[in-house]
């Protein structure tokens, strides 16, 4: 068994399940693969589900072994394992909190005992709460979003950093509310927004090394976050609509610009932030 599973994590309403969710997320590859990343060993925070799983379904097609990070949705994490071995890779799962640090140094001393190396960190997993009033948001809600969205990217960035050689990447996921603001996501914007300054700084940190650095920042996406994240229902029966393509993205739409951004197709680019959002113009 390769698997590993903490019983010290309990389910709540976040990250929510795709097995439940419908329609479902839209995951699978949409074109064979070609070997751009053969040899590779990913880790994928939050790749139980949504854009996630998407990112280690490609991975897998295109060469990669995965290390599959989540908190405690154990079915989905194991959906998303039998698709990457379904595409002939190894995958393991490792369940827990990438808030604390000490999960993120075992869940990468974990990787590079079964898995041998890894090349990619994709820093992937987040949270949301909205909240009509900035008074609405509580203490503990604020260090809870901010521990997972950008203290988590620190950490396992810590801990993968020793093991990253020439030639590996790094792509973290920021997003469309970074730049357009968000009037009842106040806390996860502003935890997005640190994370493209994060990102664009530890390019200029990493950069020498021969290490890349990039970012994602998806509109919106059809994944468990929204509709389990307290979107109410006539917000989830409109989502997607205000962009000018007039729906939401699915995963595999996403998928591909972190594909692009961890392999050789990419190798001239580092510090810049990719935005598969409908056709939102956020000049970023």
């Amino acid at each position: 068994m390769t698997d590993s599973q903490d019983p010290m994590i309990h389910e709540d309403a976040l990250p929510g399940h795709e097995s439940g969710l419908e329609p479902k997320p839209e995951w699978a590859p949409r074109y064979a693969g070609s070997g751009r990343l053969a040899g590779k060993v990913a880790l994928i925070t939050g790749a139980d589900s949504g854009i996630g799983r998407a990112v280690a379904a490609l991975y897998a097609r295109e060469g990669a072994d995965v290390a599959i990070l989540y908190l405690s949705e154990h079915d989905d994490a194991g959906r998303t394992a039998d698709i990457v071995r379904g595409e002939g890779r190894r995958a393991i799962t490792i369940a827990g909190d990438i808030g604390d640090k000490a999960f993120c140094d075992r869940a990468v001393a974990e990787t590079i005992e079964k898995l041998g190396q890894i090349d990619i960190l994709v820093n992937n997993a987040g949270e949301q709460h909205p909240d009509k009033d900035i008074t609405d948001i509580t203490e503990e809600q604020l260090r809870r979003t901010f521990q997972t969205n950008i203290f988590g990217m620190f950490f396992l960035t810590q801990a993968v950093r020793p093991h990253l050689r020439q030639g590996a990447a790094i792509i973290n996921c920021t997003s469309v509310t970074m730049y357009q603001g968000s009037k009842e996501l106040l806390d996860y914007s502003s935890t997005k927004g640190a994370i493209t300054a994060f990102t664009r700084s530890l390019s200029e940190n990493l950069v020498g090394e021969g290490i890349r650095v990039n970012a994602v920042a998806p509109g919106p996406i059809w994944t468990p976050l929204n509709p389990c994240g307290g979107a109410s229902p006539e917000k989830l029966a409109h989502f997607g609509e205000q962009t000018p393509m007039g729906r939401p993205g699915q995963p595999n739409e996403v998928a591909p610009s972190f594909l692009f951004l961890a392999c050789e197709d990419s190798s001239y680019m580092s510090g810049q932030v990719l935005h598969p959002n409908g056709g939102t113009i956020v000049n970023g």
